[in-house]
């Protein structure tokens, strides 16, 4: 399965901002919706964000709105989250996955997703 990879992830303190990327290099992102993920509890993935493949789109989870933005630029086939005033709440494995249902109060994955590796963002004093 094509893979995707991000980036960005770091230590930062609490009130800090970082910046994801989610690149795919063997496939385009331009016509799929992409979402990012991060593990919530009972195995599950909660869906952080996502946009749809035009950029017209965008929903995001009650727990970072107004707080995470994301975006995307289909020249570099690169989908980015900006994520500002963070919170220990959010130390987690981000994942982005290409191919999710982009909904408000809907972020899921379709079964033919393609997934990265995680990047590791922690927040700690």
């Amino acid at each position: 399965q094509l893979q995707l990879v991000e980036s960005g992830g770091d230590l930062v303190q609490p009130g800090g901002s970082l910046r994801l990327s989610c690149a795919a290099s063997e496939f385009t992102l331009n016509y799929l919706n992409v979402g990012w993920f991060r593990p919530a509890p009972g195995n599950e993935r909660e869906g952080v964000s996502c946009i749809s493949s035009s950029g017209s789109r965008t929903n995001y989870a009650d727990s970072v709105k107004g707080r995470f933005t994301i975006s995307r630029d289909n020249a570099k086939n690169t989908v980015y989250l900006q994520m500002n005033n963070l919170k220990p709440e959010d130390t987690a494995l981000y994942l982005c996955a290409a191919s999710v249902v982009c909904l408000e109060q809907k972020i899921e994955s379709r079964a033919t997703a393609s997934w990265g590796q995680g990047t590791q963002v922690t927040v700690s004093s």
